[in-house]
């Protein structure tokens, strides 16, 4: 059985650009299946799509194909790779910082710069602007039918290379009790907000249990925005609708929502350093 494609792009789906790169690998071979991952990356965000990115690949079988086009340096000199995961699955992408979380959490086995002289779409070679469709979709499909293997992509390059984004493992500080960082994401579609501290850090080093109610202040550029006592729990139905809640994530992270409602909208939050949090 042929191993599948799975694409993640922030290009949606209201035009034709990934119709044309599903064309692209059904031409290379009709028998390659193609699944989304997403299309809704937030554009340009590629740490987006690097997180997103790890939170579907470990649940893949050995030998799918990711396909990662978060690209605002496309054409520029920034190099396109299949970089073959220790676990046995692969991600052709522009390497500019999409491969940084499965990187720290699954590691790379190695990695290939795309020879464009060999794995792109005919009649293409003067387009600079669509290499999702016209190098990633083509190498990815030449890979997943047998037409090339691995070292058919082209030169291996060392995977201390490999481009990372140092923000994406930036983590909270934990003193006396007290949990500081910042809002790491808000692309929870049910309008949670993730924070820079794992669950396993804030039960265990910072001491907090299912059941508590914690003091929670939220800033903007030192500006408070929301300063409220929040009860840590399990999930969602532990606390009534409408009320505020602090929970792990399915990533493993602590992330801050409402019960049926829209913490990000409600607040107006969005991710980075200038949305930081305080919990004691």
């Amino acid at each position: 059985m042929k191993p599948s494609i799975v694409w993640q792009t922030d290009f949606g789906l209201k035009w034709g650009a990934v119709a044309s790169m599903r064309g692209v690998c059904k031409q290379v071979d009709p028998e390659v299946e193609c699944f989304d991952l997403t299309h809704e990356i937030p554009q340009y965000n590629i740490l987006a799509g690097s997180r997103e990115l790890l939170y579907v690949e470990p649940f893949w079988p050995k030998g799918t194909i990711f396909v990662s086009v978060v690209d605002p340096g496309v054409g520029t000199s920034r190099r396109a790779c299949v970089a073959l995961l220790k676990d046995g699955n692969y991600v052709v992408t522009p390497d500019n910082g999409t491969l940084t979380h499965v990187v720290h959490e699954v590691g790379i086995q190695a990695v290939r710069e795309i020879d464009e002289t060999k794995n792109r779409y005919p009649g293409t070679e003067g387009i600079s602007v669509f290499h999702g469709r016209d190098l990633f979709a083509y190498t990815a499909a030449r890979l997943a039918s047998g037409i090339i293997d691995f070292a058919g992509v082209g030169p291996e390059y060392p995977v201390e290379e490999v481009v990372l984004l140092p923000e994406a493992y930036e983590m909270a500080t934990i003193e006396n009790g007290v949990v500081s960082g910042f809002v790491s994401s808000v692309s929870d579609p049910f309008g949670s907000i993730a924070l820079n501290v794992e669950s396993d850090r804030f039960k265990e080093e910072a001491g907090f249990a299912y059941g508590q109610k914690l003091h929670v202040v939220l800033q903007k550029k030192g500006e408070t925005y929301f300063d409220d006592f929040v009860a840590y729990e399990k999930s969602f139905g532990f606390v009534p609708v409408g009320d505020a809640i602090l929970f792990d994530s399915s990533s493993n992270v602590i992330e801050l929502g409402i019960n049926q409602g829209n913490f990000k909208e409600t607040f107006h939050v969005c991710e980075g350093k200038t949305y930081t949090f305080r919990i004691q």
